[in-house]
């Protein structure tokens, strides 16, 4: 099997998921646009090299409807003969699509792939293309098909999370995501210019580096009504050591919605020649997994203790791990079930403070973690996100 490597990632700025949204003017089309042709120039990538595009959407339905993935292609000119494909394995359908990409080159299928994602949630909000099992309440409870926060909180009373524990975890992720920020930390980020607005966008737009403990406390929890329509029955029916579900996720402690797109250049080793650069970093492992669906969005979690028990690793062996933010309850049960310490998870915060759009939310993860591996001098690094139903993607790089 041939070695994939990654040469390039990139993405947008992560802009607000309302009207008044840096990037909300703009449609899908146009802000992919933006990263294909960026991506060109960064590499000097011939496009008619590239023999398949794969990319992440969750909400494929109207201007993100179609197959995003090629009509995209056609909107930015590209060559017919590219192909492309679009997926959705929830929030973790960025990773997914990285995962594909990256098997058509080990398994000889293609030379050059691209990877990433597309979700402009203010233009296409999440849960718009009404599937069944979102909308139809007595369905999703026959099914076990359980709303994201509704599975954070039963996290939370499994492991016996505090309100205070929770909201700790997301004034850390708005710190470190500000610090970061204004260090210039983020250097994957092309800016975008949006005409109608006449301004540049060059920075993620959801960090609320101000708010306080005291704020997040005075929030509301989100989901409790939904608990009480069967939702916290079926959990403490499957999990009788439960005397109730504790409600602890607020609008404070849940990830942002936000728009954004993400792009990664992925190719075989002589992809270097024709590129003349060497890869950033090589792809050496994955793993696809499917935790409690009423967990709901602890995938992450399981998807990278296979992988690392698979290779044999500990997290001492991992530099830096990018595990996807799906609620704050999430990030506490990967720090408790695989041993990582603060200094290496989300070390420049997470979706909490930086914003959730949905299926671009992988790529940038990559490119945020290959990003601070190469300003940190270190090599091997795990990104992981999870997604509905108790999905979850991991995979494990180093740098060249």
């Amino acid at each position: 099997m041939k070695q994939a490597f990654i040469y390039d990632a990139i993405r947008t700025p992560r802009g607000r998921a309302k009207a008044d949204g840096g990037l909300a003017d703009l449609t899908p089309f146009e802000l992919l646009k933006t990263l294909y042709d960026a991506l060109e120039q960064r590499t000097h990538l011939d496009r008619n090299r590239v023999e398949d595009v794969v990319l992440g959407c969750v909400t494929q339905v109207g201007e993100q409807g179609g197959n995003i993935a090629k009509a995209s292609l056609l909107y930015a000119g590209w060559p017919d003969h590219v192909p492309g494909l679009t997926v959705n394995r929830y929030c973790s359908s960025g990773i997914d699509a990285i995962n594909i990409a990256a098997m058509k080159v080990m398994t000889g299928q293609a030379q050059c792939t691209i990877a990433g994602g597309i979700e402009m949630m203010s233009r296409v909000p999440m849960l718009s293309d009404k599937a069944t099992l979102f909308s139809d309440s007595a369905q999703a409870l026959r099914h076990r098909m359980l709303m994201m926060g509704s599975g954070a909180d039963l996290i939370a009373s499994l492991f016996d999370m505090s309100r205070q524990q929770v909201d700790e975890v997301a004034f850390k992720s708005q710190q470190r995501a500000a610090y970061a920020r204004e260090q210039g930390w983020f250097s994957s980020i092309i800016p975008i210019f949006n005409p109608v607005k006449d301004i540049m966008v060059n920075m993620d737009e959801c960090v609320r580096e101000a708010i306080s403990m005291d704020e997040l406390d005075a929030l509301k929890p989100f989901f409790a009504d939904i608990g009480a329509q069967g939702v916290d029955a079926l959990q403490c029916q499957e999990h009788p050591e439960l005397e109730a579900i504790r409600h602890v996720h607020t609008a404070g402690n849940s990830p942002a919605m936000a728009d954004a797109a993400s792009l990664i250049l992925i190719g075989d080793e002589s992809l270097s020649e024709t590129l003349g650069q060497p890869p950033r970093a090589k792809i050496v492992a994955m793993a696809t997994v499917c935790d409690d669906p009423l967990e709901v969005v602890s995938g992450c979690a399981k998807a990278t203790a296979t992988l690392m028990r698979q290779h044999n690793l500990k997290a001492s062996d991992i530099d830096l791990f990018e595990l996807h933010e799906a609620f704050a309850a999430t990030s506490i049960k990967c720090q408790l079930t695989l041993g990582i310490g603060d200094e290496k998870l989300n070390v420049n915060g997470g979706c909490i403070a930086l914003g959730h759009p949905m299926g671009a939310t992988g790529g940038i993860m990559m490119g945020t973690l290959l990003d601070e591996l190469e300003r940190r001098k270190s090599t091997t690094g795990i990104v992981a996100a999870s997604g509905a139903a108790g999905s979850g993607t991991a995979i494990l790089i180093q740098c060249v």
